[in-house]
């Protein structure tokens, strides 16, 4: 039990109305630093989260995480909770110093070109002045697509890929005990597969992600289980975040076609726009930590293993840390930290590839159409899902003269 002191507010964050984006939760912040809910505490303040989430007694459980949707066993629970966020402080940082060999900046970039060229095949389907379906027409296939070069994916297999990189990524959807057959199909499917890309590296290696794990695990540091995992994950999570990021993007400049107008007469600002959308309205809308051990931060008494959310859209605008925070800018200089990436340990490895792809999606569009439009209603996922975006995101895009 929480040992708190005077009025904290309180949040059900079991309710299925419940918004992390809530302006009651943008007003509390301005009363306490955090709040409490039936599953743990809610981080509201940016200083604090940013703090947490480096926090070496905290980390991730992924077993608890599956106990709270039901599910203690089976091909789901046995990926998610040997996932490498997931697992003990000394494996974690020996499996995390080999992906860093392999996701080196320079393999990264290299990608860039390939990004580009995917995002504007991709915008080709868009027909000025026509109503497209944006998620399934450009959002899902970029970084389904860019994954697979990752990876070395033939291009026969891009869309069998994607439709089961699309389901593993329900994992975090806040309806996952009725979605577990759906979610579980998809990790059987890719770990064959994954074992059928390892056997082909192996024989022919090349300048990809699988093939500089391979070599690690040819030298005794990786065993074969940890590479089937690791290169699972890559797949969870190169796909179904950046889709969101990409369409809560679009939707903000829907909102605001005077930053779309400002980007599409000066492309220099596409990483700056790109940090900005993440910030404005991130598709991770919280990061999930537990106690290790007993702690006390800012007097407040936490016992090991609770569960510490931090509500990224509250504490990304929160005034103390980006002042006029409430304001979509894509020139705004902002010195805070990115929260929706992690911290710490836990950082995300995925920061640069993220970056770059919704960055050149940016460009492209931008420089080729007028602000969008959304011209239909759009399919949001539950507003209390971790990774929130748009299942549907119906756009019309002008020309530019």
């Amino acid at each position: 039990m929480v040992t708190t002191t005077g009025e904290v507010p309180f949040f059900n964050t079991f309710d299925p109305e419940f918004s992390f984006e809530s302006a009651d939760l943008q007003h509390a912040r301005e009363s306490a630093w955090y709040a409490t809910t039936p599953a743990g505490l809610l981080v509201l303040r940016h200083a604090e989260a940013w703090e947490l989430a480096r926090d070496a007694r905290l980390g991730h459980d992924g077993q608890k995480y599956m106990e709270l949707h039901g599910i203690t066993d089976g091909p789901l629970y046995d990926w998610f909770t040997h996932m490498l966020s997931q697992i003990n402080p000394t494996d974690h940082d020996r499996l995390r110093k080999l992906v860093s060999k392999a996701f080196t900046p320079r393999r990264v970039e290299a990608l860039r070109t390939f990004a580009r060229t995917a995002a504007q095949d991709l915008a080709d389907r868009i027909t000025p002045g026509q109503t497209c379906e944006f998620i399934e027409t450009f959002a899902n296939p970029l970084p389904a697509r860019v994954i697979c070069e990752a990876l070395g994916v033939p291009t026969e297999d891009h869309e069998w890929f994607r439709h089961y990189s699309d389901e593993i990524g329900l994992v975090f959807n806040s309806n996952l005990a009725a979605l577990r057959p759906r979610v579980e199909a998809a990790v059987i499917h890719l770990t064959e597969y994954v074992d059928s890309l390892i056997t082909r590296r192996t024989a022919q290696p090349g300048d990809d992600f699988i093939s500089a794990l391979l070599a690690a695990h040819q030298d005794g540091q990786l065993g074969e289980d940890e590479l089937r995992n690791l290169i699972l994950t890559l797949i969870f999570a190169g796909h179904d975040q950046v889709t969101c990021q990409l369409g809560r993007a679009l939707a903000t400049f829907a909102d605001h076609p005077d930053q779309w107008d400002l980007l599409g007469r000066n492309p220099a600002l596409a990483a700056g726009a790109t940090d900005e959308a993440i910030r404005w309205c991130p598709s991770s809308q919280a990061l999930i930590r537990y106690a290790f051990e007993n702690i006390t931060f800012r007097g407040l008494d936490i016992p090991a293993g609770t569960m510490i959310m931090v509500c990224n859209p509250a504490a990304n605008r929160d005034p103390r840390a980006y002042p006029h925070g409430d304001r979509f800018d894509i020139t705004a200089q902002h010195e805070a930290h990115q929260l929706a990436f992690g911290g710490g340990l836990h950082r995300c490895l995925g920061i640069m590839l993220t970056k770059l792809e919704i960055s050149e999606a940016l460009t492209v569009l931008a420089q080729r159409f007028g602000a969008p439009h959304i011209t239909e209603p759009v399919q949001w996922r539950p507003p209390g899902a971790i990774i929130y975006g748009a299942d549907s995101l119906p756009l019309t895009f002008p020309g530019r003269p």
